[in-house]
């Protein structure tokens, strides 16, 4: 019998456990000295005993005699029981579940267990042991368990919130099977269901539920489905389609989706389809807008014209700025100051944009006010802050804050058991269950609490913490723990091997992962710089470097080794440019280079404004303003930024004694602005969303 999704996620983490065990016990002997209570010598064997107990049966009691007191001793038994999930019985259990209430791993087993039961079809211990709020899955099994003994399905009782999702687990099917088949699932309701899930771009939910829809609804979700998942066949045989509202929802989806991945086919589809149909006047501007706006993203030559020409209700937040990039991309400024007064109040407040009007005003003779509006986003310790410090010739604006320590709260702290097993955790290498830990034991904690959690982790060396802790307000000038220096890791000397800055190197591992080692992406990318295994691989064939597997870059200082030499090979590319090396590091090479045979003649900022991918475009100014607090905090003082924004072909020079540095000054008042400490690489990518005001994506 095939494992249940829930039986299927338990054995799924106990290999994820079993590959990366060993080399995060080991890694924790070096990525930092976080304490809680514990001893290293009750770490040390607890390391050993964890490693037994992921095998499962009870050789880690015999490891772990004397550690019954230690905080993590919960770990070892769950470990072994969660191996042995297929031959558990209830007993044993529940006998866990008592002696550990409310614990992580306790939730974690009766949730596996329950996903176990409903494998096993133990409707009756699964009904005895099921409690509500565990997830859709357990949810949809806990129905099952009721059709098993008979019981008929109330919608509103058991599918309403369930009906609101635009996608549910392969454990809702044969519930929502029993819900057509007792007459539950009406029109009315599975329309609602089928747009829920297109606004949401869930185009095989759209597909699933369009053959229980009468034959005429039937054909006109298919068409939707269609739409959604093949655009350019959609449009292509929508030719033939009657002139019906679904029909309609179908052919502005369809054009949508096209103008994404092709926008002159796109152009061609809506000439031929607009007169055939009955859109109205919000149809009508969805699907311009979407025109518009990836005919921008392409820098098509007519690109401006159509985001000029788009009627009000059809503009959106990401054509209004897209507009603003395309006129200064075409350097039309007058066009750009028309487009930078046309955004909204709150865009026009962006430091970015204060920046370009400032820029704008100054290409248009207005000198004072270009002046006045580089003066003050030039108060702001951010990209454009620090790029318009180098256009009036001015200190760089960070204000360094710091804070007391105070060791009898830090005890306090120490003496809450939820956060001592999460320091607990993190000593021994196990970081996700450490998160996991600390994210439950501050859940209810005041914001000084956090920020003093949060400084305690950073100066134990748990530097993730510091950053996701430390995101707000006054926080934000906490810079050394914000942008820690983690010299143990031998960031300095591996970038001096690879012949590039400290500062960059450091920024990229800022930006990549906000320094967790054991950071994964969904496209594989792994540990502190981010890279893919097959990357790896080949920069340490081509460095003459060991290579140990994917495995090894968890390990910071190869990872380090390894991604050093990885941006020193994009930067040569790019003649030394730190800024070009960083858009490719992050989008890859091959886009880079079709964005510079396109507009390959800009200055830098205006180059960087007009990136097509949203993820790309910020992260090239995340990187280079990090670089530049990463100078300041290793030297001092810091290269200009507009020094490491060299001029397209133009060769970057590193910088040497005689390279002329730009002083720090704190202005009064002090202004700070967040910067996201979410690594732009460490999330599972969403999907593509309906909305035609999505920009593309990586």
């Amino acid at each position: 019998m095939p494992a249940t999704p829930a039986s299927r996620y338990a054995i799924s983490r106990m290999r994820q456990f079993g590959r990366h065990t060993l080399l995060l016990l080991g890694a924790s002997l070096i990525i930092g000295q976080v304490h809680g209570t514990g001893t290293e010598a009750q770490r040390t064997r607890f390391r050993q005993a964890y490693v037994s107990a992921q095998q499962g049966g009870d050789t880690w009691r015999t490891q772990a005699q004397g550690l019954e007191t230690y905080a993590l001793f919960p770990y070892l038994e769950a470990a072994s029981l969660e191996h042995d999930l297929r031959q558990l019985d209830r007993a044993r259990v529940d006998a866990y579940l008592a002696r550990y209430p409310n614990l992580i791993p306790a939730n974690d087993l009766r949730r596996d267990f329950l996903g176990e039961l409903a494998r096993r079809k133990d409707w009756t211990t699964f009904s005895a042991m099921y409690q509500p709020g565990q997830g859709d899955g357990l949810t949809c099994y806990a129905l099952q368990a009721s059709l098993s003994r008979g019981q008929p399905l109330d919608f509103n009782r058991d599918l309403a919130d369930l009906w609101k999702k635009p996608s549910l687990p392969n454990a809702c099917d044969p519930v929502i099977a029993a819900a057509h088949d007792q007459g539950l699932l009406t029109t009315e309701r599975l329309w609602s269901r089928i747009q829920t899930a297109a606004d949401a771009g869930k185009g095989g939910t759209v597909a699933s539920l369009a053959p229980w829809l009468p034959p005429q609804d039937a054909l006109a979700a298919q068409h939707i489905a269609q739409a959604m998942n093949d655009p350019s066949r959609a449009v292509a045989d929508a030719k033939s389609w009657p002139d019906t509202p679904r029909n309609r929802q179908a052919v502005v989806l369809g054009v949508q989706r096209l103008a994404r991945r092709q926008s002159t086919a796109a152009d061609v589809a809506w000439t031929n389809l607009s007169p055939r149909f009955t859109l109205d006047e919000q149809q009508r501007g969805a699907v311009l807008n979407s025109l518009a706006l990836f005919h921008a993203t392409d820098f098509d030559e007519g690109a401006l014209d159509r985001l000029e020409a788009l009627p009000p209700g059809a503009q959106t937040d990401a054509t209004r700025e897209w507009r603003v990039r395309v006129a200064l991309a075409r350097q039309n400024w007058t066009a750009a100051l028309t487009a930078l007064d046309a955004l909204d109040e709150s865009q026009k407040q962006d430091g970015e944009w204060r920046y370009f009007r400032a820029m704008v005003l100054g290409k248009l003779g207005r000198a004072g006010e270009s002046r006045t509006g580089y003066q003050s986003v030039a108060q702001e310790a951010t990209f454009f802050g620090f790029l318009a410090a180098d256009r009036l010739d001015t200190s760089y604006a960070i204000c360094p804050s710091t804070m007391a320590s105070d060791a009898a709260r830090e005890r306090a702290l120490l003496a809450d058991p939820g956060l001592d097993r999460a320091f607990e955790l993190y000593a021994v290498g196990l970081q996700k269950q450490a998160r996991r830990e600390w994210t439950q034991a501050l859940a209810n904690a005041t914001p000084e609490t956090q920020r003093l959690a949060a400084d305690l982790a950073y100066r134990q060396g748990w530097y993730d913490r510091a950053v996701f802790g430390l995101s707000s307000g006054d926080a934000l000038r906490l810079y050394e723990q914000r942008f820690p220096l983690a010299r143990q890791d031998g960031v300095v000397e591996q970038a001096g091997q690879a012949g590039i800055e400290a500062s960059w190197a450091y920024a990229i591992i800022r930006a990549e992962s906000a320094w967790m080692t054991d950071a994964r992406s969904g496209a594989d990318a792994r540990g502190l710089m981010q890279l893919l295994p097959d990357t790896a691989s080949n920069v340490a064939r081509r460095n003459g470097l060991p290579w140990n597997g994917g495995e090894s870059l968890y390990d910071p200082p190869t990872n380090i080794v390894l991604g050093t030499r990885y941006l020193a090979q994009m930067a040569a590319r790019y003649n030394g440019a730190p800024w070009l090396a960083s858009a490719a590091y992050n989008a890859g090479p091959g886009r880079v280079d079709q964005w510079l045979a396109a507009r390959g003649s800009l200055d830098p900022d205006l180059f960087i404004v007009s990136i097509p991918y949203k993820e790309t475009r910020e992260y090239v100014a995340r990187v280079m303003a990090f670089a530049v607090i990463y100078d300041w905090r290793l030297n001092g003082n810091a290269v200009p930024i507009g020094s490491r924004l060299t001029r397209i072909g133009q060769t970057y020079a590193l910088p040497t004694s005689a390279t002329v540095r730009k002083p720090v000054a704190c202005p009064a008042p002090a202004v700070v602005k967040a910067v996201p400490a979410t690594p732009a690489t460490t999330l599972q990518p969403l999907p593509a969303a309906a909305s035609s005001t999505e920009e593309p994506q990586q």
